[in-house]
């Protein structure tokens, strides 16, 4: 169970605003990432929303990783974005791989602000003395 989540609210992107529209391309780009950091993409889904007038209205998405798991939802009329990265290291340490991913897609989007949180997870304490 031991992992690294990383967690953050992306604000004033200045990526091109289409990235933040197009479901295709950002999971073209996600699985992409994840593989070219030593991620196992084992599934995915990206969710294109539409608003009333049937506009592209941002789009959520998840790369299932045998390591855990990637997910991006966009906010394009805030140019806003949450992204969220958890690897286990079950079978090796693979908070290093983490980072890279998380710095890799924090960038793409280029947030003029950035609210981070990293969790270590899985760490239990040891139990009571009796």
């Amino acid at each position: 169970m031991n992992g690294l989540h990383l967690i953050a609210d992306l604000h004033d992107c200045r990526c091109a605003p289409r990235f933040l529209l197009d479901a295709p391309g950002l999971e073209a780009f996600c699985v992409t990432a994840c593989t070219r950091h030593g991620l196992t993409v084992v599934g995915r889904l990206f969710h294109p929303f539409r608003d009333a007038r049937g506009r592209p209205a941002g789009v959520t998405g998840t790369v299932v990783l045998a390591e855990s798991h990637l997910a991006v939802h966009t906010w394009p009329e805030v140019a806003g974005v949450t992204l969220d990265v958890y690897v286990c290291n079950f079978s090796g340490d693979n908070s290093a791989r983490a980072q890279a991913l998380f710095t890799e897609v924090v960038a793409a989007f280029a947030p003029g602000r950035l609210q981070k949180k990293e969790v270590a997870r899985g760490h239990l304490a040891p139990p009571p003395r009796a």
